[in-house]
């Protein structure tokens, strides 16, 4: 294990990582929870996360982003150090909902037709955040080159990216972790 993903693994562990009942999204309970924005903004852990997040990603990659609020601070930080290391990435937000004023529309942000994409997202359980960003990136004219997460707690998002035509990764899974996928 590189000293990077050590050092984010231990903060996600001692910072982001709960135990007790919780209610995920789905409706279902868990005994436990992430919040992994606890160590992906987290100023001793943000450049840790994005230098794994940066050795995930495409080379031919040139923009990053996902459905705000999970794929914010991964999209914003990978771009931002990405940048002092002289790799130009686009940062860009999917809103939740079209927006009526302004310029209208779903993206928020930098990304251009034609840009080779990586979707972003804190944690994923199922991947329907993920997938959902994908298909407003491709209505956009841009192309998915990766699916990419923190945490992967559910065990299930990379079997519906690839049925959706695209590629998944995370840094940590559930098992790196020490718990059970907890998908469906």
């Amino acid at each position: 294990m590189s000293d990077a993903r050590e050092r984010v693994r231990d903060h996600l562990m001692a910072n982001s990582v709960r135990r007790g009942d919780f209610t995920l999204k789905s409706g279902r309970h868990s005994d436990w929870f992430i919040d992994s924005k606890q160590t992906i903004l987290a100023p001793e852990a943000m450049v840790d996360v994005a230098t794994l997040v940066l050795e995930r990603i495409p080379s031919d990659a040139t923009a990053l982003g996902g459905l705000t609020m999970g794929a914010d601070g991964v999209s914003f930080v990978t771009a931002a150090v990405a940048a002092t290391r002289g790799r130009h990435l686009r940062a860009f937000s999917v809103r939740k909902e079209v927006k009526d004023h302004g310029g209208g529309g779903r993206v928020a942000g930098t990304l251009l037709e034609g840009d080779r994409v990586v979707i972003t997202e804190d944690t994923v359980t199922r991947g329907t955040s993920l997938l959902e960003a994908a298909r407003v990136v491709a209505d956009f004219g841009a192309q998915v080159a990766l699916i990419l997460a923190v945490v992967d707690r559910g065990g299930t998002a990379a079997a519906m990216v690839a049925d959706a035509g695209w590629t998944f990764d995370a840094l940590f899974s559930a098992p790196d972790l020490g718990f059970s996928f907890e998908g469906a």
